[in-house]
């Protein structure tokens, strides 16, 4: 069963160039402000592009643009770049070492593709490198500038931040039927900008465009994950004469719930996924001497790991799961000759598995979980439990 796994992933993999990104029907504007249809290369960017492949047809070849040719960009009306020079602010707001002590900005003027989140009288944008976010705005179509937000150290242990970005707003978007203390409820975030930058353009009845709402989709689901397992216990110690101790293998159920979060990235490619799943193994044998070997083994996984996904179409998908597991005993007994009662705790240990699903609600996936040791405080005893599992999952949300 391991080669068969590795076997599909391997086959996977070799189908991601052309199964999970694609060419989408999208536009160029170059430096002379002329139009080009064409198709892009759409990697759902999470940070912003200095370039991007494009076709000017299915079959003709593929071309790089880079952001000095390029005024701007675009992917079916749902994603649009524009690129600006502008004052970006790079000073570190996430980590102590390298935080700045000046309350200020520090702006450099650089060229940048910004990514437009909405777009009317006002309009918002935003742009992302690793852990660096920088918000931008413009009215009446005007350069952007950025909205300034910064963390810094007040003093050796003591954080502050300039939240100027609401001053900004105070200053720049103003409607009678939006309260100036609104403003105050805003954070530094994607969420609340666009909520504010919405009302505002609704407020003065421009047109809006929220490009973020055309992209929504839904980024976590529940899934009822029941399925078989095969499993297999075998047990060595060195200081007792019954040779290996093999329960052989057995058959049983095992019951999951599983939550999946979906990155808001690459496609929705990658997924954070945790299952709690109830499974047991029983096995009664007679070894060496004709001494019993009984095992009656219940145990409650929580697997957690990452999932990254292949779409084969807009109705399915391959999967591939990496999972490192914490396992907790329950009610269990385990005998080895004269060895009673031996004291059941296992250390974690990984699996892998490979999926398909149909739709967005039946889903199968064969899973093979490495060595676990289930008897960790025995100095003597070498435990290697492990199991195949087949699963089957129906989405509830």
């Amino acid at each position: 069963m391991r080669k068969l796994l590795i076997i599909a992933f391997i086959s996977i993999l070799s189908i991601n160039g052309f199964a999970q990104i694609k060419y989408e029907i999208g536009y160029i504007i170059d430096n002379n402000g002329k139009r080009i249809d064409c198709l892009i290369k759409n990697i759902d960017w999470k940070n912003n592009p200095t370039e991007f492949k494009y076709k000017l047809s299915d079959n003709a070849k593929s071309e790089t643009a880079k952001i000095d040719n390029i005024i701007e960009f675009g992917i079916s009306n749902t994603i649009i770049y524009k690129r600006f020079t502008v004052d970006i602010d790079r000073s570190s707001s996430s980590f102590i070492n390298s935080m700045s002590t000046s309350k200020e900005p520090e702006f450099n003027k650089e060229q940048l593709f910004l990514k437009v989140l909405v777009e009317g009288k006002a309009t918002l944008y935003s742009y992302q490198n690793k852990n660096l976010i920088r918000f931008f705005f413009s009215v009446d179509s005007l350069n952007p500038q950025q909205l300034i937000f910064k963390n810094y150290l007040a003093s050796e242990n003591l954080i502050a931040e300039n939240n100027s970005y609401r001053q900004q707003l105070a200053d720049n978007l103003q409607c009678s039927g939006l309260p100036v203390a609104d403003i105050q409820k805003v954070n530094y975030n994607d969420h609340d900008l666009i909520k504010f930058f919405t009302a505002y353009n609704n407020c003065n009845h421009s047109g809006l465009v929220n490009f973020q709402q055309k992209q929504k989709r839904d980024l976590f689901n529940l899934t009822l994950r029941p399925g078989l397992s095969m499993s297999n216990l075998t047990l060595q110690n060195s200081q007792l004469t019954y040779g290996t101790v093999d329960f052989g293998s057995k058959m049983s159920l095992r019951l999951g719930a599983e939550t999946e979060f979906i990155m808001p990235f690459n496609k929705y490619k990658w997924a954070i996924i945790m299952e709690p799943t109830f499974q047991s193994f029983k096995s009664d044998i007679t070894i060496k001497n004709n001494k019993p070997g009984i095992v009656d083994y219940k145990y409650i996984d929580l697997p957690i790991g990452l999932r990254c996904s292949f779409f084969l179409n807009d109705q399915s998908k391959i999967f591939i799961n990496g999972l490192l597991i914490k396992s907790f005993t329950i009610t269990s007994k385990l005998d080895v000759g004269d060895q009673k009662n031996l004291d059941i705790k296992s250390r974690p240990n990984a699996a892998f598995g490979v999926g398909y699903k149909y739709g967005s609600k039946y889903s199968i996936e064969m899973r093979y979980g490495l060595d676990r040791e289930i008897l960790s405080d025995y100095i003597y005893y070498n435990s290697h439990f492990r199991n195949f599992s087949v699963i089957i999952g129906y989405t509830i949300f």
